[in-house]
């Protein structure tokens, strides 16, 4: 019996659960990175459901609580990097990122590894993480093209 009252307990608090609400955006953005179709389709692939407005949401994204943990993975790395937002970043933002992005990428930092475990056809292979270095090795380009003007908020 008792068992029987913990197992419907936590039927009813997961169902309670889902009315939590988690808010899912997808805004947008000033403009991507002037990258190769190549490389646009490896970051496309493998970061803008983080690092992006174009995020991906997945079925779990909308069952609490993993929806929280989504959302403030990807709410978190768009903090760091949002490559829907690269227009805009001033011209020695992006060289920083840039810079960033190959390093992180080649000891396998990003992405993450259970983000990966989860969407096998993330993972970089060892070529594509070669064009992503030499693409950051080459961040000084960055500093010639103007950053545009923010786009407003809502």
């Amino acid at each position: 019996m008792l068992a029987k009252s913990i197992l419907a307990l936590t039927v009813v608090v997961a169902i309670a659960l889902q009315f939590v609400p988690v808010e899912r955006t997808n805004p947008l953005g000033a403009g991507g990175p002037n990258v190769s179709v190549e490389l646009q389709w490896m970051l496309r692939r493998s970061c803008y459901d983080c690092h992006s407005n174009e995020t991906r949401w997945p079925i779990w994204a909308y069952l609490a609580p993993i929806s929280w943990m989504v959302v403030d993975d990807v709410d978190a790395a768009r903090k760091i990097l949002n490559f829907s937002d690269w227009a805009a970043y001033e011209p020695g933002v992006r060289v920083a990122l840039r810079s960033m992005v190959g390093p992180t990428t080649a000891i396998h930092r990003m992405p993450l590894w259970y983000y990966v475990s989860l969407h096998p056809d993330s993972r970089l292979s060892q070529s594509e993480l070669e064009a992503l270095a030499a693409w950051a090795g080459s961040a000084s380009e960055e500093a010639d093209i103007p950053a545009l003007p923010a786009r407003p908020s809502p």
